[in-house]
């Protein structure tokens, strides 16, 4: 939908020469499109040009309007565009407004169970169909019913599912929403909460029999330190899948998980829609959103061990 905006080069300077060169948001629009990655910079050139009543990309608006509403959304692409220079394969969803107001719902700490199961499961089928686009494809040619050939792609091989359980498993309806019949294999593993390390410690595993001949979703919303991650990498692994099939699948993460994740594998793929900068000394995401598997089941007493009124609530910036 928004990357359709993103048409050929041409065509986007061509409306910029048209609507916004020459006029007074000229030299705003072109200082924050010099401080953007050159896909971020495309897309918001074409979004700015769109006939779109949307704040963020309003050009109707005053430049010193412009520069408070795109503020949030400028910090976290240039950070998100730090962490994918120093981890290749790491990928950050595309940062959007609408990618932007989801994570501000689900993270606002007065944000009630509905709202968050709602909300975190629109994030997930965007990080799902993010993931499958990544995966190998083989070319096909098709019949349609009228008869004329169609050149197309199928995945190349097979594919299942495989979740950390258990926050993990709030992401399994994304996955069989867009894969019919989709096998998910099952991984228990408990982070050790009484020791200052959080050491992963595994209980269980129930993988597919053929995961070895199949491209793996490993399935975790969040990444903190990296070590249940990295537990669950090599129970895969010791069943016989290779490294390079395995994708790593996550809403919310920081640079110290995905650092020791990609140093640990350094050939699976990882999916993220948002990278936070800090994890703290209780090895908590900050400014994360709280215990996910407890919010998304609605078994939190609170979120940090005790909830209260002050715990968060949207504020304009």
């Amino acid at each position: 939908m928004l990357r359709s905006l993103v048409g050929s080069e041409m065509c986007i300077r061509d409306r910029y020469q048209r609507r916004v060169r020459g006029t007074e948001r000229a030299p705003m629009f072109s200082r924050l499109l010099t401080r953007l990655s050159p896909v971020h910079a495309r897309f918001a050139m074409a979004a700015g040009t769109a006939t779109t009543s949307a704040a963020m990309y309003n050009l109707t608006a005053s430049p010193a309007q412009c520069q408070t509403d795109l503020k949030p959304l400028q910090d976290h692409i240039r950070f998100h565009d730090s962490i994918s220079r120093t981890h290749p394969n790491v990928h950050i969803l595309q940062m959007t407004p609408q990618l932007l107001a989801l994570h501000t719902k689900i993270r606002d700490g007065q944000c009630t169970r509905d709202d968050f199961v709602f909300y975190s499961n629109r994030i997930m089928r965007l990080l799902v169909e993010e993931s499958l686009a990544m995966l190998p494809f083989s070319p096909v040619q098709i019949t349609t019913p009228t008869g004329s050939p169609f050149d197309g792609y199928m995945f190349k091989s097979l594919l299942c599912g495989v979740s950390i359980v258990r926050a993990g498993e709030s992401m399994e309806q994304a996955l069989r929403d867009v894969i019919k019949g989709v096998r998910i294999g099952k991984i228990l593993i408990q982070r050790q909460e009484d020791t200052e390390e959080k050491a992963a410690q595994l209980y269980y595993s129930k993988l597919p029999n053929d995961i070895k001949d199949r491209q793996v979703m490993l399935l975790d919303p969040m990444l903190a330190s990296g070590g249940s991650a990295i537990c669950a990498v090599k129970v895969l692994i010791d069943a016989g899948c290779p490294e390079e099939q395995i994708t790593f699948v996550n809403l919310v993460s920081c640079p110290e998980g995905l650092a020791n994740l990609a140093k640990a594998y350094p050939k699976i793929k990882i999916v993220t829609s948002f990278v936070d900068p800090i994890l703290n000394k209780d090895k908590w995401i900050i400014p994360g959103l709280g215990d996910f598997g407890d919010r998304f089941y609605g078994t939190e007493e609170d979120q940090h061990g005790r909830r209260v009124p002050s715990m968060g609530s949207a504020k304009p910036l």
